[in-house]
């Protein structure tokens, strides 16, 4: 989770997800789209959106209405961003400090939308580079679930699961024999029948 602390008042200082007010003749999801790229200088990131937040005593100032969206960002992506200059930082979702007003429920929320999401799709796609070892797309659903899942059977559901494939490439950094290295096959990339064989959801039955 990125977040950023705050350098005007009120709550300078403290922990806040990344937002500004929109013009008036620039669409919300331009908007979204444009703080994004002024963030990372990435175009065409994963984006969607979340919720509206509008309870009337949401914002100890005045009427305030929210709509949050979230972005899914690959980790060779985000490692190039330049967080000292927006003053911002990641944090494990299960080490989010202190943040403003109803932003925690915002965190919250996105979590829960994606742990549904990822029971269905791979998204993976939009999170790991395009090639990665089993054990790098375990620790991915981990991180999310905040659970930790047999590696034998992750191995054997996930590789059934029709979304991935098999390089001849092997990733030998953390031993000498190496990892196989994966990518997921693209959607595009299924015929019918295919499509319906494809199926994750079986993996994380919790």
């Amino acid at each position: 989770m990125l977040l950023f602390q705050r350098q005007v008042e009120p709550f300078r200082g403290s922990w806040s997800l990344l937002g500004e007010v929109p013009d008036a003749e620039t669409s919300m999801d331009k908007s979204a789209q444009d703080i994004i790229y002024k963030l990372t200088g990435v175009k065409d990131l994963y984006l969607s959106q979340l919720k509206t937040y509008g309870d009337l005593d949401r914002d100890p100032l005045e009427r305030v209405i929210s709509i949050v969206y979230y972005s899914l960002i690959r980790v060779d992506v985000f490692k190039k961003i330049d967080l000292k200059k927006h003053n911002a930082k990641w944090f494990a979702l299960n080490e989010i400090p202190e943040i403003i007003l109803d932003h925690k429920q915002m965190i919250n929320d996105a979590i829960s939308k994606l742990r549904e999401i990822a029971k269905t799709e791979p998204l993976g796609f939009r999170l790991l580079p395009k090639l990665f070892t089993l054990p790098q797309l375990q620790n991915l659903y981990e991180c999310l679930y905040g659970i930790e899942f047999d590696s034998r059977n992750f191995r054997k559901k996930i590789l059934s699961s029709g979304f991935l494939k098999k390089t001849d490439k092997k990733d030998k950094t953390s031993s000498r024999k190496g990892a196989f290295l994966f990518s997921f096959i693209e959607p595009n990339e299924l015929d019918e029948k295919e499509k319906k064989e494809t199926n994750i959801k079986d993996v994380f039955q919790f």
